[in-house]
C-alpha cells in the first residue's frame, strides 16, 4: 500500500530514519567547524591576532571576532531560509556544508598578526562572518529534514537528534584543540593551532557522501505538488507572524546565551581568571559534550510524552536556578567540582532547553514558510544570547572586579525572561498525536 507521495510504509520508516541520522551527522561537522573558532578564541588568537594588547582586553578582541560570526547568522538565515522554501531543505544543506567548510580550511591557513598585522584580522573577521551565514542556514534545514520526514507522535524525539549534534561538535572541536595543547607551548603557537581547522576537509567529505543520500522533505514536496509556494517568504514571516518571531527570539535567547557561556567564556575564565590548567578544562567540556549525545535524545523522547513547551520551560527554571552554582563550582578550583560543574552546565541543563526546540519551534510557522520562519528568529536569538554572550560576560566580570555576581545576574534575568516568553508559545497537541500514534499501530 502507498501513500500520495508513492512510499509505501517501509520506505517512510527507512526516510525518516536516514534523515534524523543524517541530519545529525552533518551538522555535527558543521558545529564542529563553528565552534573550533570559538574554543580557540577563548585560548589562543588573543596572542597571534592582538599581540599588543593585555591579556584580558586580548581575550575581549578575540571574542569580539568570535560575535561576528553570530552576526552573520541571521543573515543566513533569510538568505537560505528563502531558499529552502523556494528550492528544496536538501540543496540548502548541501550548500551551507561547503559553505561553512571551506572557510573553516582557509582559517588554519592564514598567516597571523606577526605576519600581516591587521589585515590577519580583517581576514580572520571576514572568515568567520562567512561561517556565520553558512550556519544560519544550516540549523533550519537541518532539523526540518529530521522533524519533517518523522511520525506524528515521534517528531520531538527525531528533531532533537540534529539537536545532539551540538555535542558531537563540541566534543570534537574540544578533542582537537586539547590535543594539539599539548603540544610545546612554541609549537602550538606556531603551527599547532592550524591542524584542528584543516582536519575539516576530512569532515567535509564525509559529510557531503552522508547529505547526498536524503531524500528531499515530504513537506516541502506537499507544498510543491500543491503550488503553496510564497513567493518571498521571509517578508510573509515578517508581516503575518510577528508573534512567533519575537516569542521564538526572546525564548531562545537564555538557552542560546547559557550555552557560550558555559562552553567558551568558561574556558577564558578558568584559564585567565582563575589560573585552571587549559587542558583539565577542555577535559571537563569534552565530557560534558558527551553527555549531551545522550542526554538530547533521551529529552526529546521525554518531550513527546510531557509536551515540547512544557518541556523547554522546565529547563529555563533548571537554568535559573544553577547558574549560582554553576560560578561557586568553578570558583572553588577543585577539579573535581569544576569539572562537575562544567559537564552539568554543559550536558545536563542545556539539552532540557536544546532538545525539544526543532518541533517546538517549527510548529510555530506553516510548512511553506517554516524554514524562513524558524532560521530568522533562532538565528537572531544566537546575536542576543550566544553572539553577544562571552564578550558580555567578559565586560561584566571586569566591571565586577574579577567576581562573577554581575554576570550571575545577566543569566538569571534572560532566563526568567524566557519564561515570561515561553508561555506565548503554540502548546503542544498531545491527544492529537497520542490519537495518531494509536490509529497507525491498529492499521499496521
Amino acid at each position: 500500500m502507498q501513500d500520495i507521495q508513492g512510499k509505501t510504509p517501509q520506505q517512510k520508516k527507512s526516510s525518516h530514519r536516514l534523515a534524523g541520522i543524517s541530519s545529525m551527522v552533518g551538522t555535527t561537522i558543521e558545529w564542529y567547524d563553528f565552534f573550533i573558532y570559538g574554543a580557540a578564541a577563548a585560548l589562543i588568537f588573543n596572542k597571534l591576532f592582538f599581540p599588543n594588547l593585555d591579556p584580558l582586553t586580548g581575550v575581549l578582541a578575540a571574542f569580539a571576532t568570535y560575535a561576528v560570526g553570530f552576526i552573520g547568522r541571521p543573515l543566513g538565515g533569510i538568505v537560505f531560509g528563502h531558499f529552502g522554501d523556494k528550492v528544496g531543505r536538501k540543496s540548502m544543506l548541501l550548500f551551507t556544508l561547503m559553505l561553512m567548510g571551506i572557510p573553516t580550511v582557509m582559517i588554519g591557513l592564514l598567516p597571523t598578526f606577526e605576519s600581516i598585522g591587521y589585515w590577519a584580522t580583517v581576514c580572520l573577521i571576514i572568515l568567520r562572518f562567512v561561517q556565520g551565514m553558512a550556519m544560519g542556514g544550516e540549523w533550519g534545514g537541518a532539523v526540518l529534514m529530521a522533524v519533517e520526514h518523522a511520525p506524528e507522535g515521534n517528531k520531538g524525539f527525531w528533531g532533537s537528534l540534529p539537536q545532539a549534534s551540538t555535542g558531537g561538535g563540541l566534543m570534537l572541536a574540544s578533542l582537537a584543540l586539547g590535543l594539539v595543547s599539548l603540544l610545546p607551548e612554541e609549537a602550538l603557537f606556531s603551527w599547532g593551532w592550524r591542524l584542528p581547522f584543516l582536519a575539516s576537509i576530512i569532515l567535509l567529505a564525509v559529510g557531503w557522501y552522508i547529505r547526498v543520500k536524503v531524500p528531499e522533505s515530504p513537506d516541502f514536496e506537499k507544498v510543491k505538488a500543491q503550488s503553496e509556494e510564497i513567493k518571498v517568504p521571509a517578508l510573509q514571516v515578517f508581516k503575518n507572524h510577528p508573534k512567533a518571531l519575537m516569542t521564538i527570539i526572546v525564548s531562545r535567547a537564555a538557552e542560546n546565551a547559557w550555552f557560550y557561556l558555559a562552553s567558551t567564556f568558561a574556558l577564558a575564565y578558568t584559564t585567565t581568571q582563575l589560573g585552571l590548567p587549559r587542558q583539565d578544562i577542555l577535559f571537563a567540556t569534552i565530557c560534558g559534550a558527551g553527555v549531551i549525545m545522550v542526554m538530547t535524545p533521551l529529552c526529546g523522547y521525554l518531550s513527546d510524552k510531557v509536551g515540547q513547551r512544557n518541556m523547554f520551560r522546565f529547563g529555563l527554571c533548571c537554568l535559573a536556578l544553577y547558574s549560582y552554582p554553576f560560578f561557586a563550582l568553578l570558583n572553588t578550583k577543585d577539579p573535581v567540582l569544576v569539572w562537575t560543574a562544567i559537564v552539568l552546565g554543559i550536558g545536563v541543563i542545556f539539552p532540557i532547553m536544546y532538545a525539544p526546540q526543532a518541533q517546538l519551534f517549527a510548529r510555530q510557522f506553516p510548512a511553506e514558510i517554516r524554514y524562513s520562519g524558524i532560521s530568522i528568529s533562532v538565528q537572531f536569538a544566537g546575536v542576543i544570547g550566544g553572539g553577544l554572550a562571552p564578550l558580555i560576560a567578559t565586560k561584566l566580570l571586569s566591571v565586577g572586579g574579577g567576581s562573577p555576581h554581575l554576570i550571575i545576574t545577566y543569566i538569571v534575568s534572560f532566563a526568567v525572561i524566557a519564561i515570561i516568553a515561553s508561555a506565548f508559545l503554540k502548546p503542544d497537541d498531545l491527544k492529537k498525536s497520542q490519537k495518531f500514534v494509536q490509529k497507525s499501530v491498529k492499521s499496521s
